[in-house]
């Protein structure tokens, strides 16, 4: 059942807290506005860069042999990425020879949401009804219950153990004839489930480890099964739920084989702890380990010796890039391009409603102060939310054109002039042109006339 917690602010409160909302408004006003305006150069810098990448690059046909006349050139080639480094997790005692060795950790925990419902009442007052409610859930770090707001929750999490996600990346990684600098390796994606062999001896280790934190929070004395609930699943959610578990049963197979384990199970790429998989209970948690193998890349950058470095434009942006497959220079750049356009636009719509908040934050106390009385509020707030967001916009628009008549002045001006010529048109021709069919329907009532 749900926790609700009901809290009441007063009015003085509620007036005080919304003229100490003017200056967080300004600040967030402020912030937008040189978002917008570092957004148009942000974007106007990249495009220029990517243009001028796209004149200056060659292609390198064989990677495979080093060639010193395309020294401190931009290129594009596709070979295979390989490397020789093996890679260990020494908390587990594995190794792999790869370009990465990943390990994710997820921790069964109960996890407290929380839903706001408030009503604004007669006098200023507003009364908040907080509802928590708990689910158990697969989360990436141990949840503190401790702070939960429903006493039947609190204190009702552990683990079993606690392990941080970790990532290990070769140092020394081939293409072709040449090797990948840092930031182009950390580009590779191409992940597998790494098959676990964790020593026996090691695992005997976790297994007690895991019973004595099982036993110092459950008890000596195992809870019953609970009946498996089931539940309607979109496709891509079955398609998970598949997934999970052909991995427990694979866990649940396997650990048939070692009797004497009864907390810790190893199966593919997942190490489990807890006493069934294909049920977990709070504090179970499930280790998963991938590794970024060998693979055919293509990449953009600056050759550097028998490295490769970025590009650096006239305007001073670095540019290199890394993706998966053969992909031609064209391709790639289309890519960029299209990229660069998708965050401008993502940016200029954060940053026009963030202005608009600002301005509700600085102008907002007008409506609380008019709080005495709910619904003249509910009104008027209406009217200041309505006016805030036409200021906001026109706002944005004139830092946008100021951005542009800056980073872009040819163009802009060239548009003003459009934009210019096309009120002339329609305002000024368009008179004219009303004076002159008000006059010819005015000739057929005077020849009447006569």
């Amino acid at each position: 059942m749900a926790y609700q917690e009901v809290t009441t602010t007063g009015y003085g409160t509620r007036v005080g807290r919304s003229f100490r909302s003017i200056g967080s408004g300004f600040i967030l006003f402020c912030i937008a506005t040189a978002l917008l305006w570092w957004n148009e150069g942000r974007a106007v810098k990249t495009d220029k860069m990517l243009n001028e990448a796209e004149k200056a690059y060659v292609e390198m046909e064989h990677p495979e042999k080093k060639d010193a006349s395309l020294d401190g050139e931009l290129v594009c080639a596709t070979a295979m990425a390989t490397t020789e480094d093996s890679l260990t997790d020494s908390q587990y005692g594995i190794g792999v020879k790869a370009i990465s060795l990943q390990r994710r950790v997820e921790y069964y925990q109960w996890v407290e949401h929380s839903e706001e419902h408030s009503e604004d009442k007669f006098g200023g007052k507003q009364v908040t009804t907080t509802t928590y409610t708990y689910s158990k859930e697969w989360v990436d770090s141990p949840i503190e219950s401790a702070q939960f707001k429903d006493p039947e929750y609190q204190k009702k999490n552990m683990v079993l153990t606690t392990v941080e996600d970790a990532e290990k990346w070769a140092e020394d990684v081939s293409f072709g004839a040449y090797k990948l600098n840092e930031s182009l390796i950390h580009y590779i994606s191409s992940r597998e489930p790494m098959e676990l062999t964790v020593s026996e001896d090691l695992l005997k280790q976790f297994d007690k480890s895991a019973q004595a934190a099982y036993e110092r929070f459950y008890g000596t004395k195992e809870p019953a099964p609970q009946p498996a609930q089931t539940a309607v699943l979109t496709d891509s959610a079955k398609a998970v739920a598949d997934s999970v578990k052909a991995v427990n049963d694979s866990i649940l197979k396997n650990a048939e084989n070692k009797l004497d384990l009864k907390y810790v199970h190893q199966a593919g790429n997942v190490l489990y702890y807890g006493l069934v998989p294909s049920s977990p209970e709070i504090g179970d948690v499930r280790v998963t380990f991938e590794k970024i193998v060998p693979a055919k890349v293509t990449i953009i950058s600056q050759v550097d010796g028998d490295t490769f470095k970025p590009f650096k434009a006239k305007n001073g942006k670095l540019f290199q890039t890394l993706v998966m497959g053969r992909k031609s220079a064209d391709e790639i750049f289309d890519a960029e391009h299209s990229a660069n356009n998708m965050w401008l636009w993502i940016l200029r719509i954060a940053g026009v409603l963030m202005v608009i908040a600002g301005l509700r934050g600085i102008f907002g106390f007008i409506e609380t102060i008019l709080k005495v009385v709910p619904f003249i509020a509910g009104i008027f707030g209406w009217g200041v939310g309505l006016v805030c967001t036409i200021i906001g916009v026109v706002w944005s628009l004139i830092i946008i054109a100021l951005a542009w008549l800056f980073y872009r002045p040819l163009l802009a001006i060239f548009l003003l002039a459009l934009a210019g010529f096309l009120i002339w048109v329609f305002a000024f021709k368009g008179k004219d042109k009303l004076k002159e069919l008000a006059a010819k329907a005015k000739q057929p009532a005077n020849t009447e006339k006569v």
